[in-house]
């Protein structure tokens, strides 16, 4: 049978417009579980079986599924933590965050209250990446851990958590000495010791203090603020007097010595006259002469010879 040219662009048209609605269907099939009434009883047993089987997309969507069918139950609470669990598992910690957080919102009284607490913080302490990236993660980390750990201190998730905040803690002094070190390399001291002061001033108990305190010492000396690099050269050897960047510290102390400064002798100027750009004023009772007013006419350069510029 020939259709005509039209009927056939036609049916090519409505099938190609068939295909993505198909593909949606699909699609959300995979994710989302078609309503059919079953006992709690059921649905938990089938829930803990895809659990058992490491399917836990499929575990947590049938644990979603005993709260919702049966909302007051008492295997729904336990059901909304084991879904937080389940997503945890399977590493989509941005579902297991949500759905312990909905699990504390709804019974924070409950006595599983401080597990809940513990997913959502390994929820993101699993996703803490290096220093090169940004550590808006890491610090969400460590504000759930020191939350868990204010709440429940006694608890036997509060051990693991004091762990982890030390880790954080480090991973977070990192960060800041990779920054220091980025603006050291460019030259650019002050940034770079506000950065190296910081390790020192809120992470001290990490790794990363000797090298901030070294770090100190080097951008100290080209500032040329000596008095402040000896302070952190003095607390390095204080507290770890074998180290490494201990003797880093000290050969560059004794690289850099006092230059001592000739002392002035009565009589003779601060300034030394005719040093440009000063203008000589006669110490008290010293004897010295003061500088006569140039002749040239108020707001123009006086000539120096042959090689003088104006000013901008």
């Amino acid at each position: 049978m020939r259709y005509p040219r039209s009927r056939a662009l036609s049916l090519a048209l409505i099938a190609a417009m068939a295909l993505p609605i198909a593909g949606c269907a699909r699609n959300r099939a995979r994710t989302d579980l078609p309503y059919v009434a079953r006992d709690v009883g059921t649905l938990y047993t089938a829930a803990k079986n895809r659990l058992d089987q490491h399917r836990y997309k499929e575990a947590a969507l049938l644990f979603d599924e005993v709260e919702r069918q049966h909302p007051y139950s008492i295997w729904a609470r336990r059901a909304q933590l084991m879904s937080a669990f389940s997503y945890y598992l399977g590493r989509d910690y941005t579902q297991s965050i949500q759905s312990a957080q909905r699990f504390i919102s709804v019974h924070p009284g409950n006595r599983d209250a401080p597990y809940a607490y513990y997913l959502i913080a390994l929820g993101y302490y699993e996703q803490i990446q290096d220093v090169t990236r940004d550590q808006k993660i890491t610090r969400q980390a460590l504000d759930a851990l020191g939350e868990l750990m204010r709440r429940y201190p006694n608890s036997r998730y509060a051990a693991d958590a004091r762990l982890k905040v030390d880790l954080v803690n480090d991973h977070l002094a990192g960060k800041e000495m990779e920054i220091g070190r980025f603006y050291e390399d460019r030259h650019q001291w002050l940034a770079a010791s506000m950065r190296f002061r910081t390790v020192v001033d809120k992470y001290q108990t990490t790794s990363h203090t000797p090298e901030a305190l070294m770090r100190l010492v080097e951008t100290y000396l080209a500032l040329g603020v000596r008095p402040e690099a000896e302070r952190s050269a003095a607390v390095l050897g204080a507290n770890y007097p074998g180290s490494d960047w201990y003797n880093r510290a000290y050969k560059l102390m004794r690289e850099y010595p006092v230059q001592p400064i000739a002392p002035i002798q009565p009589g003779q100027p601060v300034v030394p006259t005719g040093t440009p750009g000063s203008v000589n004023i006669g110490l008290p009772g010293g004897g010295g002469s003061t500088a006569t007013p140039s002749a040239a006419a108020p707001g123009r350069p006086t000539p120096t010879g042959n090689n003088s510029s104006p000013t901008g």
